[in-house]
Parts: structure tokens; sequence; C-alpha cells
């Protein structure tokens, strides 16, 4: 599982003009997974289950 910062750098994830995060192969918003254990956010597409997280 990749970081958002690194998703962005390489392609994977874009921003749309309001800074949502959506997933370039299929274009859908990306969701968000907070586990209150952990110290980083999981951010997901619904569609193709493809995973990158958040630290902070």
């Amino acid at each position: 599982m990749d970081s958002v910062r690194k998703g962005l750098r390489s392609g994977d994830i874009e921003k749309d003009t309001y800074e949502r995060l959506t997933c370039a192969a299929c274009g859908e918003q990306l969701g968000t997974k907070n586990d209150p254990d952990e110290l980083n956010t999981i951010r997901f597409c619904p569609s193709c289950d493809r995973e990158w997280k958040k630290v902070g």
C-alpha cells in the first residue's frame, strides 16, 4: 500500500478543483476508512478496491 502523496506523484490519484481525491484508473472519488487505533487514515477506491494511506 502506497501513501497518498506517492499516489499523486505517480499519477494513480488525481485532485479536482475542489481538492477532492479521485482514482485515476476508474474516476471514482476516494472513500475514507479511519481506524481509531492507528495514526494513519486509509483512502480507498470503492470500485477497484485500491488503497492508499494518509499519515497525519
